[in-house]
């Protein structure tokens, strides 16, 4: 072909449409090759179930946030003993809340196998509970509530429903109280008032009292009120509390919150398990103790006169009663009491920790009571130190017996390095730690320079050194000065070896944690466990 016509035929060809199609092996006619659809993703399975709880991982659980607008989500761990535990009690709220048709649905992930979903809700310690809304996988609500079954259940409701019952007359209101030992009304003018979100927050977290309001004048006169105000109402003591809302301020929930704690606790608490969580979360930081057998005629008639001196003192100073015929041995321990003792008072500030004892033989009326209360409060009694004497073979065994009268002789010996070991006899953590401590004593017994020895500090008080919780572990090294070292490492004889041999000092690449976190508990105390974290990333926790 001549080459003058060739670009003349190659736009024709591209006139054609024919000139885009390629010159390659299969020709310029041949039709282009099919293209696949693409392929269709299977279905998403839904998540298994086990005992009516949502098993969960990466791959659904997106699903089940988009599926689920209420989606209570536990991060458990198989070898972590608190998740066993709630396991059940996990179960049955997801029982009691599907027997409601409530509109919420409780899962689980295990956090170990799931170490993505781990790290992206930040979970460093099981188990953990996060309440997920409206699919918003960003900003879930830390579970802050109990860990029984009704308890779950009731938190959940008060998230999915109202937290706490509108009240339109005074039947209402009678209905309300007249099934609840403790009732909790706000009454505001307004219910549309920033004030009552406030209120209604705290009602969703406050699970052991039961919230109503109302806005209705008639009930407002019915209850001689003028302006917005809570009301606690109980069947006990003055049976009911009034708290005003400064219509400056605001209602503080933070004010109201230490209000319902302190008026909903009863003039005079009798000390027992169930009652020592509430006891010491009441966040009153003073106690006043009489010490009682209840099985005598004589002890019970002084109640009367404990409880005429307590209400002055409301909010201020605690009224505890202690049985000294129950089962409260280590409390009579704690203010270095015996049984035969009784009855008695003993005063305590749990910050300080500071005991105080009446003068020997007073009488125990509503006077003497008021009296001791009043000067404690205004400084004019001594606190008292507990301390044992010094037992005659203090130093025969590898661990040496120390008590308060001979601490400061071996604590602050300068020619000797001195490692103590304050305990309760009573600590489950001491008496876990116990055949390590043994073990580092023995092995150590022949430097003349090393002193492993212990101090029981339920019965050995040192002012200089308050023990906050069991067991606590204190160095105190060789040389003047007068210098103490808190030990924060693992609780076993290879870690406190290292800690010795290095002066007193956990070497740098020695992690000072272990696995089989414990938790905070006071003496006979059943407060909620506090949480295991995982494998390899906890200190144990100390008991109080």
């Amino acid at each position: 072909m001549d080459g003058q016509f060739l670009p003349v035929l190659v736009l024709l060809l591209g006139a054609s449409g024919l000139c885009g199609q390629g010159l390659g092996p299969r020709g310029p006619l041949e039709e282009p090759p099919e293209e696949k659809p693409p392929e269709e993703k299977p279905p998403e399975e839904d998540p298994p179930e086990e005992d009516g709880v949502l098993v969960l991982s990466r791959q659904t659980l997106g699903q089940a946030l988009q599926e689920h607008p209420a989606l209570l989500v536990e991060f458990y761990a198989p070898w972590c003993g608190h998740c066993r535990a709630l396991a059940p009690e996990y179960s049955k709220a997801a029982a009691l809340l599907a027997a409601e048709s409530a509109r919420v649905t409780l899962a689980k992930v295990d956090g170990p196998a799931e170490p993505e979903l781990a790290e992206e809700f930040a979970v460093t310690e099981y188990p953990t509970l996060k309440f997920f809304r409206e699919g918003n996988r960003t900003h879930p609500e830390e579970y802050t509530g109990p860990r029984e079954a009704e308890g779950i259940a009731e938190w959940l409701r008060r998230r999915v429903g109202p937290s706490a019952r509108q009240l339109e007359d005074e039947e209402d209101v009678r209905a309300l109280t007249d099934t609840r030992d403790v009732v909790v009304v706000g009454f505001f003018q307004d219910l549309q008032d920033r004030d009552v979100a406030t209120f209604l927050g705290l009602a969703q977290d406050a699970l052991d009292m039961t919230f109503g309001l109302t806005d209705r004048p008639q009930l407002f006169q019915k209850f001689g009120l003028t302006k917005d105000t809570v009301v606690l109402f109980k069947k006990y003591d003055e049976g009911r509390a009034d708290f005003p809302v400064d219509k400056e301020l605001g209602l503080d929930q933070g004010d109201l919150s230490r209000f319902l704690l302190t008026h909903s606790m009863h003039l005079v608490t009798e000390y027992s398990s169930e009652t020592s969580s509430k006891i010491f979360e009441a966040k009153i930081l003073n106690h006043l103790l009489l010490f009682i057998n209840q099985t005598l005629d004589a002890h019970r008639e002084l109640l009367a006169g404990f409880r005429e001196a307590a209400p002055p003192f409301r909010g201020q100073v605690l009224f505890v009663v202690v049985d000294v015929g129950a089962d409260n041995d280590h409390v009579l321990q704690y203010f270095g009491l015996k049984a035969q003792e009784a009855p008695t008072l003993r005063f305590i500030n749990i910050e300080t920790t500071k005991k105080y004892a009446p003068e020997h033989g007073a009488p125990v009326t509503a006077a003497t009571i008021t009296d001791f209360c009043r000067t404690v409060l205004g400084g004019g009694v001594k606190p008292y130190h507990l301390s044992q004497e010094v037992p005659p073979d203090w130093d025969q065994r590898p661990v040496k017996t120390l008590v308060g009268k001979n601490f400061e002789q071996v604590a602050f010996d300068e020619t000797k390095n001195v490692f103590i070991k304050f305990y309760a006899p009573w600590c489950a953590h001491c008496k876990e730690m116990a055949p390590a401590w043994e073990e580092l004593a023995e092995k150590y017994r022949d430097h003349e320079d090393v002193i492993i020895a212990e101090l029981d500090a339920t019965a050995n008080e040192l002012e200089a050194f308050p023990v906050r919780g069991f067991p606590t572990l204190k160095y105190f090294p060789a040389g003047p000065g007068r210098k103490v070292i808190d030990y924060k490492g693992a609780r076993d004889l290879e870690t406190f070896s290292k800690f010795l041999d290095s002066g007193g000092e956990l070497p740098a690449e020695e992690p000072a944690e272990v696995p089989g976190a414990a938790f905070l508990e006071k003496p006979g105390n059943t407060t909620e466990p506090k949480d295991e974290k995982p494998e390899n990333t906890t200190e144990p926790r100390d008991e109080l």
